[in-house]
């Protein structure tokens, strides 16, 4: 079994080697829709306050304009840069994620177009639970044989 390649097989600071079963289940509910209906909603919303802004600033006389024109540009700024951010790190974790895919021949269920997080890590999340049992048990056996 796999204990041969790791120094503390067999005692109580042996760490298990593969990612959580609970993590992975976790990563199969992800779903790219969701995070990207999430992402247009942030930016729809910080357009409405962006207008929102403006109108406050059009009506305000100058000698109340100030902190608030400051303070919120720069927040719609900071703002606007963390959602442009976000959107390519979503676009490139996906590209990553089917990548990923095509190299373990992962193919779409019937009725997608793409494979989804729940096809590919669904399958990883069985394997590292019926792994994790076994690795428990072999370990629980060398801890008793030292």
């Amino acid at each position: 079994m796999c204990f041969v390649f790791y120094q503390d097989a067999g005692r109580e600071t042996c760490v298990y080697p593969l990612p959580e079963p609970q993590d992975l289940f976790q990563a199969s509910q992800m779903k790219f829709d969701d995070f990207q209906r999430d992402l247009r909603k942030l930016k729809k919303d910080l357009n409405a306050c962006s207008a929102e802004m403006e109108k406050v600033c059009k009506l305000s006389s100058e000698e109340n304009l100030q902190p608030f024109k400051n303070k919120m540009d720069e927040f719609l700024s900071q703002a606007k840069t963390e959602l442009e951010t976000q959107e390519k790190q979503l676009a490139d974790t996906q590209k990553i994620f089917l990548e990923l895919s095509v190299s373990f021949s992962v193919k779409p269920k019937a009725g997608e177009k793409e494979v989804s997080p729940n096809t590919l890590f669904s399958v990883w999340h069985e394997f590292s639970s019926d792994f994790k049992d076994q690795w428990k048990k072999q370990n629980k056996l060398m801890l008793k044989e030292r």
